[in-house]
């Protein structure tokens, strides 16, 4: 029977990664994959999905207004060697279509791998996780680390000096850049580790000048 998962975590877990790996799996098995990624979500160009260590693939761009069980009931009837659908960046999806999902799921029967994070920057849930939450067969958490070593569950969202910011549209597409992934202890700090990192390139900088 086919199942329905979200895979989440905090920023720079390697969501992407781990969504690009089991897609291959299935290839290399001789069976076709439905990929899906946010149309808002153009940093590697529009419908392609891409990991920060270099792994990339052709998606399908989908907006609040798609469609996901009726694109892949279409698809499946015309390719039937389909036998996996994985989403990107679940949390921007809408509460319809995270029942859609549940309907490829339960009316397709083909398994539906969601990856995405939890939170927002401000510590809110994003409503496709919210229900992806709720609704999910299984839960699975990829795990990343904050800058003290701890678990990292937050989404820090900074300014170019490091500074925590509190303020601002919840959907905000950026990178290293715009965000950090830390430890619930050091996003009430507002402590992004960046003067922490700055401190250690100057020690090292010293050092090797007086050397």
């Amino acid at each position: 029977m086919a199942k329905l998962y979200f895979y989440y975590s905090a920023m720079n877990a390697g969501k992407s990664t781990v969504l690009l790996q089991s897609s291959y799996n299935y290839h290399e098995r001789g069976m076709k994959t439905l990929l899906f990624t946010p149309a808002v979500d153009t940093r590697a160009g529009k419908g392609k999905i891409a990991s920060r260590i270099g792994l990339d693939s052709e998606a399908v761009p989908y907006d609040n207004k798609f469609d996901l069980f009726q694109y892949v009931k279409n698809e499946v009837s015309q390719y039937p060697e389909i036998k996996c659908v994985l989403v990107d960046e679940a949390q921007f999806m809408t509460k319809q279509q995270v029942m859609q999902l549940t309907e490829i799921v339960d009316e397709i029967d083909i398994p539906v791998l969601a990856y995405g994070l939890r939170t927002d920057f401000i510590g809110e849930p994003f409503p496709g996780s919210m229900y992806l939450l709720g609704l999910a067969d299984n839960l699975v958490e990829i795990k990343t680390i904050c800058h003290c070593g701890r678990k990292a569950t937050m989404n820090m969202r900074i300014d170019s000096e490091g500074n925590k910011i509190t303020k601002g549209e919840q959907v905000q597409i950026g990178g290293n850049e715009c965000y950090m992934s830390v430890c619930r202890k050091h996003y009430k700090s507002g402590d992004s580790g960046t003067l922490t990192r700055r401190k250690q390139l100057d020690s090292r900088e010293c050092e090797i000048n007086n050397i």
